[in-house]
């Protein structure tokens, strides 16, 4: 019992809150319908902490580069980068979901309705929406996207006056040790929520749920492994003719961390060690670029976004109009900067990301059962990115050659 107390083990508590509600939702159903109420508290948590969690991991992301100079050098072409292959790896993604369709075709007893509106913005809308009058109106609004753009250029004003902007970055980093404190609180609530909406959506949909969410993981990590084969593997051997071989057995040193610990962060030592020990990265540029990956390069996240878009609006039988889909790719793109560097933070990002889209956010609870299990893959996949980007900038700066790969 001790062991399945600890915070490392949250997981399987998740787990078992996950095979609880299903045999609740199995054999009590009005009981599990009428309780739906517990699991929509849980969700009301987690979109509580959307907005404070973006906010300062934005801000904290920028604001902490602490190397001007190296900055200036390849900050641009390592940010630009990132976001390329965040798109390319949200489009193949996309691809991928929507070939497969993991939303459709489930039978289910009673079919899931939606009448909210999905967001389909024209370019006016959308450059209204993001600049708002009042910065304050529009984050107790919950309009993610022009907190997120007020708190870049606040970011990167506090980081250009120097020492004089060092009490705000040190208040700044105390609140966001604060907040995801307070995440960490309600993430430990996740077996009661999980298993509330667990129940919940067995007992109103049937058993036919289970192959949904089969497919939407076997999805998940199909995207995965697609977007490491050609938005890594690919580029990184052709452009710094490193062997693939001698490539992906350093990645496979990373990956065995990564699975086990769903944890950017916790990988970067290893991440580090590995790029500079086993593939001969310059040592500047990797500890520049690799915390800077760490905390603003999730391709994993291109991974998950899209996924879950397409199978929520399939889930709903909602149609995303192509608007809506460049959209996605676009919020996904800036959420991406605000993903927590911690195991399950993705959960609340995803939240956010289908409210911005105007997509029901129910099915989080259900997926955030079995979340480990996506986190595996999607963490894997920043990291790996994190890597690749690492030797095409070294590359690009004539600091590396393949032939310095042990």
């Amino acid at each position: 019992m001790k062991v399945l107390l600890k915070k490392e083990n949250l997981f399987l508590r998740v787990a078992i809150g996950f095979a609880l509600g299903v045999l609740l939702g199995l054999t009590a159903k009005d009981f599990s319908i009428a309780t739906k109420v517990v699991g929509d508290l849980y969700l009301n948590l987690i979109k509580l902490m959307i907005i404070p969690i973006v906010v300062c991991a934005v801000f904290c992301g920028i604001a902490n580069i602490k190397d001007g100079n190296l900055l200036r050098r390849i900050g641009v072409r390592t940010v630009a980068l990132y976001v390329v292959m965040f798109i390319v790896c949200a489009v193949i993604s996309l691809a991928i979901a929507w070939v497969i369709r993991p939303g459709l075709g489930t039978v289910f007893e009673n079919a899931p309705v939606y009448e909210g509106e999905v967001t389909t913005p024209t370019v006016t809308s959308f450059l209204m929406t993001i600049v708002p009058t009042n910065i304050i109106k529009a984050g107790a609004d919950g309009s993610t996207l022009p907190v997120i753009l007020f708190t870049i250029v606040f970011a990167i004003a506090i980081l250009s006056i120097g020492q004089r902007g060092r009490p705000v970055l040190d208040f700044m980093n105390s609140l966001s040790d604060a907040f995801f404190k307070m995440l960490g609180y309600f993430m430990e609530l996740s077996p009661i929520g999980v298993l509330s909406l667990m129940a919940y959506s067995v007992a109103q949909y049937g058993a036919g749920i289970f192959s949904a969410l089969a497919k939407y993981i076997g999805t998940c990590w199909l995207c995965c492994v697609v977007v490491y084969l050609l938005a890594m593997v690919l580029p990184v051997c052709l452009y710094t003719k490193v062997s693939p071989m001698k490539f992906l057995r350093a990645c496979g040193k990373v990956a065995l961390v990564t699975l086990s610990t769903t944890s950017s962060a916790a990988a970067l030592p290893t991440t580090i060690n590995v790029s500079t020990g086993d593939l001969g990265a310059p040592e500047g540029v990797s500890k520049f670029t690799l915390p800077l990956g760490c905390t603003i390069n999730m391709c994993g996240g291109a991974c998950s976004f899209c996924c879950l878009a397409v199978f929520v609006s399939d889930f709903y039988s909602i149609n995303l109009p192509l608007g809506t889909i460049v959209f996605l790719v676009l919020v996904a793109t800036l959420l991406n900067m605000a993903a927590p560097g911690i195991p399950g933070g993705g959960v609340v990002l995803g939240a956010s990301f289908l409210s911005i889209l105007g997509l029901p956010i129910d099915l989080m609870g259900p997926i955030s059962g079995f979340y480990r299990l996506l986190d595996m893959a999607f963490t894997t996949i920043n990291v790996e990115g994190d890597v690749a980007t690492n030797l095409i900038i070294s590359k690009s700066i004539g600091e590396y050659n393949g032939s310095m790969a042990k």
